[in-house]
């Protein structure tokens, strides 16, 4: 069984979730078995404005431990964590990042500050 750490930069509660990742997609959000997808399916809320679809940075999150653990960043991924306020070498896109190992054991940060192309390219 796999378990996900979730630590809230704001000062929220720390969470810890344990799930099966082959029981994804959970919710339908981002891409199935994402930190995204596993978050949401366990009540706890990570903004994606976009839905999931890689359009915006609102799911950035900073991988603190297990990044092995997740699939590979995609091309379209690292082009929108560019835009991300706070990257990090650890920064993924939650609703892209998708646990590979049943075992694993991911730790998490979620930062304060995300930003959301969608809703500011609205107003043009």
């Amino acid at each position: 069984m796999a378990k996900l750490r979730i630590i809230f930069e704001n000062g929220g509660p720390e969470r810890e979730i344990q799930f099966e990742p082959a029981d994804a997609p959970f919710e339908h959000h981002g891409r199935p078995g994402s930190l995204l997808d596993i978050m949401l399916g366990h009540k706890i809320h990570l903004e994606h404005a976009c839905g999931g679809n890689c359009a915006c940075t609102t799911c950035h999150v900073i991988v603190r431990q297990g990044s092995d653990k997740l699939s590979e960043p995609e091309e379209q991924e690292e082009d929108m964590l560019d835009k991300a306020p706070g990257l990090t070498p650890a920064s993924r896109l939650g609703c892209q990042a998708v646990v590979e190992d049943p075992n694993a054991e991911i730790t998490i940060l979620v930062p304060k500050y995300t930003i959301n192309l969608v809703s500011e390219n609205a107003d043009e």
